[in-house]
Formats: C-alpha cells, sequence, structure tokens
C-alpha cells in the first residue's frame, strides 16, 4: 500500500525559482503605481519616537545611471529601510545636480558649432531641457532598481526656488564677510575655459620636460657677492612659464655654493648634481641664502631681472635648491611674491595661448615675440628651450603626476585671474576662522568606516580658499554688482532680496532678462555706476548648500537638519561632503550631518576601473535583466563596500547560489507551517529550544551588524546560522515528525511554531536587502504570519527572546563524526539510509534524551552492547559509539526500522492513520 497520501508533506506556492528578470518589473510598477512611498514613509511610522533621515547626494543629471549609481542608490535604500523595519520615522527625498560644465559642454557638442549664433538665455535653456532629460531617465532607471523614494517631489538645483536659495546662501556669505575677490593663479583649465576648484582636478601621469637653466646674476649682484660672475642655476618642469619669470626663491638660513663652474646650488643637493653632471663638484665660495636676498638675476629668455628672495616653500629634496618663480603659475610663487611686493605676471589667455601681454611686457625679445603670440603654451616648451641656447645646461623628459580637468581629461595650468573665494581663514565667526569651525565640527560626526575621518579632516586642515567663480554659461550666477570705480562689490540687503525674488519668480535668467534699474529699485543707489558680475557659480557650491534648500525649506519633506546621514562615494570627501561641510559651518557654525558613511568604487573582477575602452563595463540594467534586481542588491550587501567593489558574471554567479540558498531556505519553512493554525510557544522540544536559542544569539549579533552597516558582516553570520545550523541541523531532523506525527501533535505543533517564530525574524531582517523577494514571501505566507502584517511595508522587526541555553556541544561532536563514517559506509554501498541503523552508546547524556533519535537520522538509540556487531564504531570524549543495523523491520510509511513484521506500520504511523 502506498501511504504517501497520508503523509503531512510541505505545501506552499511559493516557488523555487525566483525568476526575477521577468517577475520583479511587475511587481515594481505596483509599488510606484500604488505610491509605496507614501505608505513606507508617512503613515506606518508616524507615531515614532525615533527617526532617521538622509539627504541624498544629487547625481548628475547628464546621461544613464551606471552601477556606481546603483551601488550608491541601493546602499540608501537598505540603510533607510533598516531603520523603517526597525520601526523609525524615516525620509527620503532624491535629488539632481542640474548645472555645471558637463552639460554646457554637451550642448555645445550638439549645436555643432553655433552656439554664437543664439542668446545665453536660449543657450541656458538648451541646457535646462538636457538636465530635465536626464532627470527623467535617470528616475525611471532607479525605479527599475525598485529604489523606493519620493519620485513625485525630487529635488533640482535648477528649480527657480532652489537657484534663489543658492544665490540667497552666497549673499548670506559675502555679508559675513567670507567672500572676497582677487587676482591669484587658481587651477585652471583651458580646454574648458574655466577656473577649477580643487574638487574637479584629478592626477594623471605626463611626460613633461626636466630644465636645469642659468640666470647670470647682474653686475651689481656679482660685485655684492665679491665674485666676477655667478650663475643662478633653477630647476623647472614648465618651460613655457619662464617668459613669466619674476624671481628666484631660495630656502631661507640654508647654505649655498659658489662651484668652480660659477654657478650657485644649495650645499645639500650638490652630491646629486654633480652625479647628474652639471658640476664638478669643486666650490670657490659658500654663503648663506640670506646674503643673495634681493640681489638680481638676469632671465636668459627675454634679459628682464628676476629678484633673489627667500621663501619656506623651497625644499631639499630635489632640483637646485634655487625656484623659478612665476607668481602667475603657481600658488607657492604667489605667496612669497606677495611677501616681496612683487607683481603678478600673466601673459596667458583663458584658452592657453600666449596673449599680446608678451609683447607688451617684453617677455620675450622682440625678434622672437611675434612667432608665440597665440600660441599654445603646451608647444612652446621645445621653442623656449632652442632660444635658451647654452644657457640650459641640462634637459631630459620624465613622467610624472600632474593635474588634469576630471570633466575635459585635459592638463591644466596654474593661472592668475580676478575670481571669486570663501576665506577658510579670515577669523569672521565668532572670532573663529571657517576651517577652525569646520573642523571643530568633524570632530562631533559619527564616519563609517571610522578612519574616513582622517581623509576629510586633512582635506580641511589643507585646503587653499575655495574658488567658487566660473566663466560659463549654464549655473547660477554670482548676481552681484560691482561699482565700476572702485571695483567694490555692492553689499546691500535689498538689492539681494530684490534679485532673490526675481530668482524665485522665473528663475537665475533673471540675471540675463532683467534691467539693472529695476534690480536697484527703493534703494539710493545709482544704477550707472555698477555693472553685472558675469560669473557663475561652482557647481559645488550649488550641491553643498542643498541641506538649506532641501532639509530647511517647506518645499520638500526630507526630514530635519542637521540630516542623520550623507551617504555618496569616497570622491566626496573632496566635494560633496567638504562643500556641504563648508557652507553649513559658514552660515549656521554647524556640520550639515550627524553622520557620514562611504564607499568605494565598482572594479571589474580584477580591480581594474571600468571603461568602454576596455570593455569591461556592467550597467546595472543589464544585471538586472540577466539576474534580476535581487542578485545586485545582495552583491551590495555581501560586498565590503568600504573599498572597491568588484563584480563580473563569475561574481555575480556566486551571489545567485548565495540567493537560491536563502530563498530556498525561506520557501521550506512556509511549505511546512502552511497548515499551522497558531504558533504556541508553550511546550518546545530541547531541539526547538536549542535553534530559538542560536536564532536569538544570531539574529542579535547580526541586527547590531546591520545597524552599525557592516553588512558583509552580518550576512556572513546570517548565511552560516541558515546553512548550518537551521537548515543543515534543525530543519533537516524536523522533516521525521513534521510529515510522519499526527497533524495536531505536540511535536509537529512546536516545530511547526519554531519554524513561524525564526521565519517572521528572518523576513524582516532581509526586507531592507531582499525587499521583492519578501514582499512575495509575504503573498504565500500562511495567515499566521501574515495576521499581524498587511504587506511588506507594514513589517517590524522585533528580536526574538529565547535566552535558555541548550547546551548540545557533545551531542554535535558525535552527530559530526557519526556522519562522516556514513559518508564512507554509503560509498562503500554497504549502507543506504541511516534509517536502517541503530546507535548503540555508553553516553548517558545522550541515552536520557530519545529525542536524539531524530538529530541522528536513525532508527533507534540503545545502550551500548558489547558483544554486538557493528558497521563502524568511535569514540567522542572518553564514550564510545557503535554504528549496528536495526532487527526490526521498515515501516511503509515512515521508513523507520520500527516495525515488528515486514507488512506491519510502526507504532506511531498505526496511530496516525487510525486516528
Amino acid at each position: 500500500m502506498d501511504y504517501k497520501d497520508t503523509l503531512f508533506l510541505p505545501q506552499t506556492n511559493f516557488p523555487m525559482r525566483g525568476d526575477l528578470p521577468k517577475k520583479e518589473p511587475e511587481i515594481f510598477k505596483i509599488w510606484f503605481e500604488n505610491n509605496s512611498f507614501y505608505e513606507m514613509m508617512k503613515i506606518s511610522r508616524e507615531d515614532a519616537k525615533e527617526s532617521f533621515f538622509i539627504h541624498d547626494g544629487p547625481p548628475y543629471a547628464n546621461g544613464h545611471i551606471h552601477i556606481g549609481h546603483a551601488l550608491n542608490k541601493i546602499l540608501k535604500d537598505i540603510i533607510i529601510k533598516i531603520h523603517y523595519f526597525s520601526g523609525k520615522k524615516v525620509r527620503f527625498v532624491p535629488g539632481w545636480d542640474c548645472h555645471g560644465l558637463p552639460i554646457e559642454q554637451q550642448v555645445e557638442s550638439d549645436l555643432k558649432g553655433k552656439k554664437e549664433e543664439i542668446s545665453k538665455i536660449e543657450f541656458r535653456e538648451l541646457c535646462r531641457n538636457h538636465a530635465l532629460k536626464f532627470v527623467e531617465i535617470q528616475k525611471k532607471e532607479f525605479e527599475n532598481l525598485g529604489i523606493i523614494a519620493d519620485w513625485d517631489n525630487p529635488y533640482l538645483t535648477m528649480k527657480f526656488s532652489f537657484e534663489a536659495d543658492i544665490f540667497k546662501l552666497l549673499s548670506e556669505i559675502a555679508k559675513k564677510g567670507l567672500l572676497i575677490q582677487r587676482s591669484k593663479p587658481v587651477f585652471w583649465s583651458w580646454a574648458a575655459k574655466s577656473a577649477l576648484a580643487e574638487a574637479e582636478v584629478e592626477y594623471k601621469d605626463k611626460e613633461d620636460y626636466s630644465l636645469y637653466v642659468k640666470f647670470k646674476l647682474d653686475k651689481t649682484s656679482c660685485e655684492k657677492l665679491g665674485v666676477s660672475e655667478a650663475y643662478a642655476v633653477i630647476w623647472t618642469t614648465t618651460p613655457w612659464t619662464l617668459p613669466a619669470n619674476q624671481a628666484i626663491s631660495l630656502k631661507p638660513n640654508e647654505e649655498y655654493v659658489l662651484t668652480k663652474e660659477n654657478l650657485i646650488f644649495a650645499k645639500p643637493l650638490l652630491k646629486n648634481l654633480v652625479e647628474k653632471g652639471l658640476s664638478s663638484g669643486e666650490i670657490l665660495k659658500e654663503f648663506s641664502s640670506n646674503e643673495l636676498e634681493n640681489l638680481f638675476a638676469i632671465n636668459p629668455l627675454n634679459d628682464r631681472k628676476s629678484r633673489l628672495i627667500l621663501g619656506d616653500h623651497v625644499l631639499m629634496d630635489g632640483g637646485t635648491g634655487l625656484v623659478h618663480t612665476a607668481p602667475g603659475h603657481g600658488e607657492d610663487d604667489y605667496y612669497v611674491c606677495l611677501k616681496y611686493g612683487i607683481d603678478v605676471i600673466m601673459p596667458v589667455d583663458e584658452s592657453g595661448l600666449y596673449d599680446e601681454s608678451i609683447k607688451n611686457k617684453k617677455l620675450f625679445r622682440d625678434d622672437k615675440v611675434d612667432e608665440f603670440i597665440g600660441l599654445h603654451i603646451f608647444k612652446a616648451n621645445e621653442k623656449i628651450i632652442e632660444i635658451l641656447g647654452d644657457t640650459v645646461l641640462d634637459v631630459s623628459k620624465f613622467t610624472h603626476s600632474y593635474p588634469h580637468c576630471w570633466r575635459t581629461h585635459k592638463p591644466v595650468i596654474y593661472r592668475a585671474t580676478k575670481q571669486w573665494f570663501i576665506s577658510m581663514d579670515e577669523k569672521v565667526l565668532n572670532n573663529k576662522s571657517l576651517r577652525e569651525v569646520a573642523l571643530d565640527e568633524l570632530e562631533k560626526v559619527s564616519f563609517y568606516p571610522e578612519n574616513a575621518i582622517k581623509r576629510l579632516k586633512t582635506m580641511i586642515e589643507n585646503r587653499p580658499d575655495w574658488c567658487i567663480s566660473r566663466q560659463r554659461t549654464w549655473g547660477v550666477p554670482i548676481a552681484f554688482f560691482i561699482n565700476k570705480k572702485t571695483k567694490e562689490p555692492l553689499i546691500d540687503e535689498v538689492i539681494f532680496k530684490n534679485v532673490y525674488d526675481a530668482f524665485k519668480s522665473i528663475g537665475a535668467d533673471a540675471w540675463l532678462e532683467v534691467d539693472i534699474k529695476d534690480f536697484f529699485l527703493e534703494t539710493s543707489y545709482n544704477p550707472d555706476e555698477y555693472e553685472k558680475v558675469e560669473d557663475i557659480l561652482d557647481v559645488w557650491f550649488d550641491s553643498g548648500s542643498t541641506w538649506s534648500s532641501v532639509l530647511l525649506s517647506k518645499n520638500y519633506d526630507a526630514g530635519s537638519y542637521p540630516s542623520d546621514m550623507y551617504l555618496e562615494g569616497s570622491d566626496q570627501h573632496r566635494g560633496w561632503f567638504q562643500s556641504s561641510l563648508l557652507l553649513s559651518c559658514a552660515i549656521n557654525n554647524k556640520a550639515p550631518f550627524k553622520s557620514i558613511l562611504t564607499h568605494g568604487f565598482s572594479v571589474d573582477k580584477d580591480g581594474n576601473k571600468m571603461s568602454k575602452s576596455k570593455g569591461n563595463v556592467i550597467n546595472p540594467s543589464d544585471v538586472a535583466s540577466k539576474y534580476g534586481v535581487e542578485i545586485l542588491r545582495l552583491w551590495v550587501a555581501l560586498s565590503d563596500y568600504t573599498s572597491d567593489l568588484r563584480i563580473s558574471d563569475d561574481i555575480l554567479k556566486q551571489i545567485s547560489e548565495q540567493y537560491r540558498r536563502i530563498r530556498n531556505t525561506i520557501r521550506f519553512l512556509l511549505a511546512n507551517i502552511s497548515d499551522l493554525k497558531e504558533i504556541d510557544n508553550s511546550n518546545f522540544t530541547q531541539l526547538d529550544r536549542w535553534i530559538l536559542n542560536k536564532a536569538t544569539i544570531c539574529f542579535k549579533e547580526v541586527k547590531l551588524n546591520f545597524d552599525s552597516y557592516e553588512f558583509a558582516k552580518g550576512f556572513s553570520l546570517l548565511l552560516n546560522f541558515l546553512i548550518v545550523e537551521l537548515s543543515g541541523i534543525y530543519l533537516d531532523v524536523c522533516k521525521d515528525r513534521l510529515y510522519c506525527d499526527s497533524l495536531n501533535s505536540f511535536r509537529r505543533v512546536s516545530a511547526q511554531s519554531v519554524m513561524a517564530i525564526i521565519l517572521k525574524s528572518l523576513l524582516a531582517l532581509l526586507a531592507p536587502f531582499l525587499t521583492y523577494t519578501i514582499y512575495e514571501a509575504l503573498s504565500f505566507a500562511p495567515k499566521v504570519i501574515k495576521s499581524e502584517i498587511a504587506d511588506i511595508f507594514h513589517l517590524l522587526y522585533k528580536p526574538l527572546e529565547f535566552s535558555k541555553e541548550i547546551d548540545f556541544t557533545f551531542a554535535l561532536k558525535a552527530r559530526e563524526k557519526f556522519l562522516e563514517l556514513i559518508d564512507n559506509l554509503k560509498k562503500d554501498k554497504i549502507l543506504k539510509s541511516t534509517l536502517e541503523l541503530v546507535l548503540e552508546t555508553s553516553s548517558k547524556e545522550i541515552l536520557e534524551n530519545k529525542e536524539l533519535v531524530d538529530l541522528f537520522l536513525v532508527s533507534d538509540i540503545k545502550e551500548l552492547d558489547e558483544n554486538s556487531k557493528n558497521l563502524a564504531e568511535f569514540e567522542i570524549d572518553g564514550e564510545k559509539f557503535k554504528i549496528t543495523t536495526s532487527n526490526e523491520f521498515k515501516c511503509s510509511r515512515c521508513w523507520r526500522f520500527k516495525s515488528k513484521s515486514e507488512d506491519e506500520l510502526c507504532t506511531r504511523c498505526k496511530e496516525v492513520i487510525n486516528a
């Protein structure tokens, strides 16, 4: 007789295969059509005592999202949900950075050289439309990843009210005395024709000249030194800056020498220069650098005088100890020349070409100057070296790390221009500088990982004044008026308000559209005496001000200020984290964030940066269509996101296997509690208590890791528990009582109750990470699970509280050795099933606990019989074990060898059948 129909086998419609790429989009569509964001953010947790808000760092509205965008938004989604499913009120308003150079360049490219044929207003409108187009594209791409957020009301930095708020912040900084305008060398992108902030500079290898040039000291200087002839030898890697040379810097209080060749070097570097063949090393005279101060050498390129000065920036780690100094082309050069009152010369225009000033200021000799006018500086090096002739002592080429524009990827230069700066060291904030306030505030911020504070702190300690002006078209104007005579900016509250109101009404285009007289209404100033500033704001100022426009305005339901967390890639230490911190400290003397979490970059399986040219780019949409979004989310959770995250097909296949294990565990639990009417926790067996205790300990540790954002560590613990203890032991040994005991037997109900208890906590633990899967599982869950949960967005994590430990250490050691021997017996085809066996032992601990029959999956456990025949034997901690075959018959229903005759059921199965 076939007794299969009498068994209580698992039943669930929750499929084994997720079929994620097909089914996820259908569920995501339901979420967004039903406004799950509103459900999650507004309804369930309104009465919550605690809250958690992430302020979204705006991605750039240009191009499609890449795997880095997916990583970032998934991390934010996970963290928001961790707090949400823990019972907190949460908010998450996404946003976009909409101004700036990349959009402007793309629109210029689309115009195909016809930019000059349209007005600035028309050009800005094209930029606005381009940004809006990609906001919608990226928004849809993020929704396709199942990211829950307020997509109906995102913030855009190009909204009129936003542009007005950005200007308002700028005007507040001006009123505080933090804004300064000066001509100073800054990073300049000749390719983009704009000044760059430090955050917009990246370093890549570049080949340059290594050039040693001798400048002859003039007659008066030689007489003062008591020599007939002497040459100051400089070393430079930028021959093109030599026309703008104004000085030669030496290290203060350092020993210098005059060699037999009449060359002047720093004494500590002489050995190196001898090795290079520049001198024999024979010294004619020694003197302190201080003796050379304010003497003059002659620039061999143009015969102009170059003053010898002292500067602490001169180092003894290379070169000659005499530094070519062009104050328009270097920050150190600028400051040391400022100290000596030396003029700044800037003969290079915005495109990196020598301008007419090289002729006016006689920076080249008359017979050579015309061929340099309009020449790009990087093409001038060879010509300059040729003109220098025998004053060049040595010339070679070398490769070194050099600053590049991170937008155009072209080398940048230092170029002195009139720019606007936010001062880092003016003590106008309650007698503190912006640098001091920012550093103080950083100490109050929590960092994930903890050591990330060092990087940001070092950057704030060492950064120069923030250059916030750009010479472009698409952005928020630096909407100030300059007095035509004094060149001083007009700081006036009424005018600032007039500008703000105009921006709020018609956007920043008002700066181009509205007549200057209209901005001067209700003031006593004469508008004819003023002109508009034409520069626009650095885009980092836009994004750095979002805490004000999003968190403090009433335009968004985004949470409170300061935000609980800013979360971005590690590159934002030099970008958004820094600009946000500086602006918030400048206005409110405090950081805009309570914590900062940084993640690494996505790289290929070999750790290489992804690029189209290498063919190693992995698009999030491709992962979603091949594997499913859940696999992408699990990849984020299982990776150490604090460093670079490797991703490839092979890695995603491994992640898919981990997902399969999690899904199958959930499916097994669902299937075996399908007929459970209510959870009964009054009569647990020892095995039940053991697994509940293990689950309590594990889940507590996992939750602590999740709450501290150590996801990979938490998942490692969780997967180990699911695979080894829950599935590998408990679920396996429970099958007999689940399938074969009577429907309502206490052992069966007890096991089902345990599974239901563990499942409820497991679903809530996993919901932040595998939201779709848990949503799906709940839709197939029995009432005993769903009775308290309307849907996933009403799920709430409650910690397990089963702390009474059951010590099965000895039994599990015995089980491990037992299964090892069983494997050998099966391989040798001596044995088909452990149910054929009886385990004999001398251990009273095991003999007195009949439950352990299930642990070993044998038909019986008996006292050790020294005379019985055995298939194998072993010893654990001094206790003996024998594996013997059962003398009874196989039960046709449960397959245990517990029947008295061949055709008879065992006692238990008889009772179940006859009930």
